[in-house]
């Protein structure tokens, strides 16, 4: 039978991957923002289109079930339904885009896209 003092660490051998990550809000925007695409969402180009279609979807919550009517357009979301990452061409499609509320995109939306639904 081995003795315990035989056996190797590993816990030690694995490198943390949380102390990469910013721990204020600030850096880990800046940290978040360095990827160019990300830019997008502050031209004026993206407010009209965000605003384009929150009027299309009548500032309705288009997510199955909820409907929810939001007349205060910092409570909704344009969302593109199909995560367009980096793709320029997706990322404007207006057919990709839909009207989500604030509670619907940042949890049922969010846990979708994490279990790859």
């Amino acid at each position: 039978m081995a003795k315990l003092t035989s056996l190797r660490p590993r816990l030690g051998t694995l490198r943390p991957r949380l102390a990469d990550l910013p721990t204020d809000r600030q850096s880990f925007d800046r940290h978040r923002d360095q990827r160019g695409w990300r830019k997008w969402y502050k031209t004026a180009r993206w407010q009209r289109l965000r605003m384009a279609i929150l009027r299309r979807d009548l500032f309705t919550c288009q997510w199955r079930g909820c409907g929810r009517v939001e007349a205060d357009t910092s409570l909704l979301v344009a969302d593109h339904r199909e995560p367009h990452r980096g793709d320029e061409a997706l990322f404007w499609d207006e057919r990709n885009l839909w009207c989500l509320c604030k509670p619907c995109h940042d949890s049922r939306k969010q846990r979708e896209e994490r279990s790859g639904g």
